[in-house]
């Protein structure tokens, strides 16, 4: 069971992803709150797999309660919820450690998806949201996609590969099945390939991947 914790101001948003993520019968909405000091109460006490979290929110922003829930919780996901609205905190949150974004407009089946990438330690970026994402972080696009290949340049075939899929969202289970590994070799790629570039998690790594071209966009 994938345990979650809600976080929105909105009650009716709440209500609506608490009625998404219901229809998969493996993810449970343990609590539910409605600013971002509560939030971090509430993943203290039930220590979720996942904080499913809106960024604007009284009392403690999402990013603010991101950054804390990755000291105080690191074995909690962080999955932020957010809007077109809100592209310019993005690099932020993944700097604090964010597991992946969805966007509250997008296909609600997304919300499920995310969930369960996020549970399984992979990085989930909605698709509607990924190119708003990386431009938001890249600046110049140009300039940064030859950082981003000479950065992978120290990888292996097999690891830029691996990092293709990483930032496709696949989960090192699913990336085993894809390349005909067994999933601790996925592992210890990930691992090395997250030391090699100098990034903390899977999400960077995804950052960096869409920036060098390696991931399959078909």
């Amino acid at each position: 069971m994938i345990r979650v914790v809600l976080a929105d101001d909105e009650a009716v948003i709440r209500a609506g992803v608490r009625m998404i993520l219901s229809a998969d019968p493996e993810i449970e909405v343990v609590a539910e709150a409605a600013d971002g000091r509560a939030l971090i109460e509430l993943v203290r006490a039930h220590r979720p797999d996942v904080a499913l979290v809106d960024i604007r929110m009284p009392e403690l922003d999402g990013l603010t309660a991101t950054a804390e829930l990755r000291r105080v919780a690191p074995g909690t996901a962080v999955l932020i919820m957010t809007t077109f609205g809100n592209d310019a905190y993005i690099a932020r949150a993944l700097g604090d450690g964010a597991a992946g974004f969805l966007l509250k407009t997008g296909d609600p089946r997304e919300f499920l998806l995310g969930v369960r990438a996020v549970a399984e330690g992979a990085a989930y970026l909605s698709p509607r949201v990924a190119s708003r994402v990386i431009n938001e972080l890249t600046g110049e696009q140009l300039a940064r996609g030859a950082a981003a290949r000479d950065r992978t340049g120290v990888l292996t075939n097999r690891e830029r590969e691996v990092l293709g899929l990483v930032g496709e969202g696949l989960s090192n289970a699913e990336i085993a099945r894809r390349l005909h590994l067994v999933e601790g070799s996925v592992k210890t790629y990930v691992s090395t390939i997250l030391g090699r570039l100098g990034v903390r998690n899977r999400v960077q790594a995804a950052i960096i991947a869409h920036e060098a071209g390696l991931v399959d966009r078909t």
